[in-house]
Parts: structure tokens; sequence; C-alpha cells
């Protein structure tokens, strides 16, 4: 048996990413591949109470992002790591590209930092493919406008999600490999042709 996919689903908040992960799901389902849908922090039991707590309450910024790894420890060792050794897809809305752009360009902790936490929880564990839906901080605000119960991180300012796209850009320049940058400001249906399209190269 083959080992399964990895694939993740970045953006700013507003980006709509989570609009294309059925999409994404049901594409690879389409081409036979058995396909689990995720999302960080969060996937598991525990995983879940720590998400509704870094959402919710207040905490210091090194708080946070450690919440944010032990989140992720527990989803990799109970479902990640698991159902890619079983063959299955898996697809994650939100993975550690997410803390370096949040906590890293968004709250100010160093890079280095964030990477000795990487290497320590994920064992060497990366996506196979990562859509970055990238939309200006401008149009995030405008979409996060119509929505009347924001977490606090879809409550912080526009500077603030500058600096999130600006480090979330950065890391798709640096892993050009496997990161993919979505032009999040068309049209549904043209965004989904385009993922396809990069979904179909991954499946061959």
């Amino acid at each position: 048996m083959s080992r399964g996919k990895f694939i993740t689903l970045e953006g700013i908040d507003g980006a709509g990413k989570s609009t294309h992960l059925s999409f994404i799901a049901e594409h690879l389902r389409a081409l036979d591949k058995a396909v689990l849908t995720t999302r960080e922090p969060g996937g598991t039991p525990l995983g879940e109470m720590l998400r509704d707590m870094v959402l919710s309450q207040s905490m210091h910024v090194e708080t946070e992002t450690l919440i944010m790894f032990a989140s992720r420890r527990e989803h990799i060792d109970k479902v990640i790591v698991p159902a890619l050794e079983k063959g299955i897809w898996v697809i994650s809305d939100r993975f550690t590209d997410a803390t370096f752009a949040y906590q890293g360009g968004g709250r100010g902790i160093a890079n280095e930092r964030l990477k000795l936490l990487e290497d320590w929880v994920q064992n060497g564990l990366q996506p196979d493919l990562t859509f970055l839906f990238d939309v200006s901080s401008e149009l995030s605000h405008q979409r996060l406008a119509f929505n009347q119960s924001l977490d606090r991180f879809e409550q912080e300012k526009q500077d603030f999600f500058k600096r999130v796209r600006d480090s979330y850009l950065d890391r798709a320049h640096a892993f050009q490999h496997r990161m993919r940058v979505i032009d999040a400001s068309r049209g549904i249906a043209e965004i989904q042709t385009e993922l396809g399209s990069l979904l179909d190269t991954l499946a061959q």
C-alpha cells in the first residue's frame, strides 16, 4: 500500500480557503483516493478543546504558540500519520505555515524559536502540497465585515493581517517546491479549475 499524500490549506482570515476544502476532497475522491479532512488547531478531541481556548481566551503570545504546537502534536500522532500510513490522503485546514504566519509574522515570535518547535513536534513531517489562498488585507477585512461572530484572530486590525500575509508570501517563496499561491480574489469557478489541475498533477 502506498503512503497517502498530505495537503494543507493556508491563508489569512477571509481568504476563503474553507470554501474550497470540500471541492478538493470531492475532486480527489473522484480520482479514487481515500480522503480525510481535518483542521488546525483541532482535529482531535483534545485539539478541539485547545482550539476553543486559543480562539476565545486572551493569553500571552508564547502560551498561544505552545498551545498551537501541543494541539499539533496530538493531531499528528492521532490523526495525520495513522491516516497517511493507511494510504489515505489527508487535507488539513491550516498546519505549521499558519503558526509561522500568525504567531511569527503577526505576533512577532522569532522564526528560529518556531523552527525549534516545528522540528521537535513534527519529526520531519511536512505537507506534500500546500495551497496558499492569497488575498489583500483590505479584501480580507471587507469579507470579515459580513461575519457577526468573529473569533479573537478575526477581530485583529488590518495591519496584523498584512504582516500575516507578508509572512505567508515569504514562506511561499522559500518553499516553492510544495507551496502554490492561489489568487483567491477571483471567482470560485476559476479558482477551482486551477485547484483541480494541480490536484490531477499530484495524483499522477
